[in-house]
């Protein structure tokens, strides 16, 4: 990378030619887009719950054929069942979510007729859940983001100083609230894998996020710190010195994830889909909103009053 000389800067570089926090203006302006589509939709819509946040049965059978979705909807129908329900057919693994509890007569109506007009040996796999179920879990799910914060805020200030818990905090929520965005806006259903998925983003985002903000800490050790100039060419070349692990690491676990969302099987798919979606606004979230954030909070920092001089007799 190109460096150009200028003064008061860190003793032992260069001041950098690319200026991140200049750059981080229009990833502010794309999350900012992003939260606000966002909000509109999760305001309007809300997300799109699986069954584990909504009650009702979720079927998963397993046949030892190729089964299309009209012949599923015609079980159904002869069955006596609810022509609601969400399908997934097309291969030799059927799901059928229903908005319903079903009892244990239409458990046996469906085993019995998909037995007889489908596959007599196909296996059967039922799950319910309760009203006060879900609603349970929706609560543990946000505790559960609530207290890793928290518990992130404690350690940070602890490590460092509350500037960088409060900025750290901030990206990684920006993180889970964008892949909650996208979910509610793509109508991507949310299930208990996707809450995993969150808090594993969570996870990565302030692991990278905690690497620059060691350097900016180390940095600024041997810095001139007196001026926003100086303070920003200590962030700018805390990132540069960071950039190829933090991206390695991203890059390294993206492949992971998107190889799994195109290979894995269809219960893993919405935390894939997450993790990819998480990872990639993480890429850029510790670069371009902490570190900035945690300048601009600095900034603000009252500078400590000059001592008077003692008076001479």
């Amino acid at each position: 990378m190109k460096f150009v000389s200028s003064k008061n800067q860190l003793p032992d570089s260069k001041k950098w030619d690319f200026n991140f926090i200049k750059a981080s203006k229009y990833f502010y302006g794309f999350s900012l887009l992003i939260t606000l589509a966002g909000i509109i939709s999760l305001s309007i819509f809300g997300l799109n719950y699986g069954v584990d946040f909504r009650s009702g049965s979720n079927v998963d059978i397993s046949l030892s054929k190729v089964v299309t979705q009209a012949e599923v909807e015609k079980v159904l129908g002869d069955a006596q069942l609810d022509q609601e329900a969400s399908i997934t057919a097309g291969s030799d693994r059927v799901n059928i979510r229903f908005p319903e509890v079903l009892t244990d007569v239409q458990s046996q109506s469906l085993q019995s007729t998909f037995n007889s007009q489908i596959d007599a040996n196909a296996s059967y796999e039922i799950n319910t859940v309760d009203t006060e179920m879900a609603k349970e879990l929706e609560r543990n799910a946000l505790l559960a983001i609530i207290v890793a914060s928290i518990g992130i805020v404690i350690y940070v200030t602890i490590r460092f100083e509350w500037r960088f818990a409060v900025s750290a905090v901030v990206a990684l929520l920006h993180d889970a609230f964008l892949v909650i965005s996208v979910f509610s806006i793509l109508r991507l259903e949310v299930n208990l894998t996707f809450i995993v998925a969150i808090l594993t983003i969570i996870g990565f985002s302030i692991n990278d996020t905690i690497v620059i903000f060691d350097r900016i800490r180390e940095n600024l050790r041997f810095a001139k710190k007196q001026t926003h100039d100086d303070l920003e060419d200590v962030v700018n070349k805390s990132i540069s010195q960071t950039m190829t692990r933090s991206l390695g690491t991203v890059f390294t676990v993206f492949i992971a994830a998107f190889a799994l969302l195109i290979l894995g099987s269809e219960s893993i798919r919405m935390f894939s889909l997450a993790m990819v979606i998480g990872l990639l606004f993480g890429a850029y979230s510790s670069i371009f909103i902490a570190s900035p954030l945690w300048l601009a909070l600095r900034n603000k920092k009252k500078p400590s009053a000059a001592k008077p001089s003692k008076a001479t007799n």
